[in-house]
């Protein structure tokens, strides 16, 4: 049994929640009636086995694919008709799996795309982006594609913090990438909810980012949500390998 939550975060407004939401492809869904509820600048992981529709539920949370059924309110605004730019324009940042930087592109270059839907690079946003992820102001002028996996990933984050969300959908951030590098990750985007307040929700299997992030987790399968778990619970190894077997 998850312990209640703390007062502190129970006085903070949900700033997104999901209500018997069903989503997938091709008319068949991979989510089944799931529900969450997520409160202004907490990081919360979402885990479970591969293949249990974490991804597709962050997809469905950014919009890239469609509810059939159910809703998804940001802000106490239901979004599950709006399309993925419109979320996006709502505060709404979404870091995709395999990290999707333009490899051709400089990093400056795609900083400017994640900067245009505010019209261009703000300088308060890029010295937000280069404070959380020096490497970026070393590699500015560097092609994405050139960089390492650890680089390309703190780009892909950067290129969505660049616009200043109010929440960041991270998923797997840590697929590909060396301990090290995940660790600064980890501990950089902490620092970033603690000194900004962003929310974040973290789709994750490696354990030791989850511990390192997460302040609380849901646990999913066959599309639903199982279990909710405290930040204790995350320090229990055996129960969170249990939830993260494949």
């Amino acid at each position: 049994m998850h312990k209640p939550m703390d007062n502190e975060a129970a006085r903070k407004e949900v700033i997104l929640s999901t209500l018997a939401l069903r989503a997938g492809y091709g008319g068949k869904p991979v989510l089944q009636g799931l529900e969450i509820e997520v409160r202004d600048g907490e990081i919360v992981a979402v885990i479970g086995r591969n293949g249990v529709g974490k991804s597709t539920l962050m997809k469905s949370l950014i919009g890239l694919v469609p509810a059939m059924s159910g809703s998804i309110v940001y802000r106490g605004e239901a979004v599950e008709q709006l399309p993925a730019h419109r979320r996006a324009r709502l505060g709404i940042g979404y870091v995709p799996q395999g990290r999707d930087v333009f490899p051709r592109l400089t990093v400056a270059e795609n900083m400017a795309v994640g900067a245009a839907i505010n019209g261009g690079i703000p300088e308060t946003g890029r010295r937000r982006v280069v404070e959380a992820f020096p490497i970026l102001e070393e590699r500015w002028h560097q092609r994405a594609g050139t960089m390492s996996g650890g680089q390309q990933q703190q780009l892909a984050i950067g290129r969505v913090l660049i616009a200043d969300p109010d929440l960041i959908l991270l998923d797997e951030p840590s697929e590909g990438i060396q301990p090290n590098i995940v660790q600064d990750i980890a501990r950089n985007m902490v620092e970033l909810n603690r000194k900004t307040g962003v929310t974040i929700i973290l789709v994750e299997q490696n354990l030791d980012m989850i511990r390192a992030m997460a302040q609380r987790c849901y646990v999913m399968d066959k599309g639903r949500i199982v279990a909710s778990l405290d930040r204790a619970a995350l320090d229990d190894a055996a129960e969170m390998r249990r939830h993260l077997a494949v």
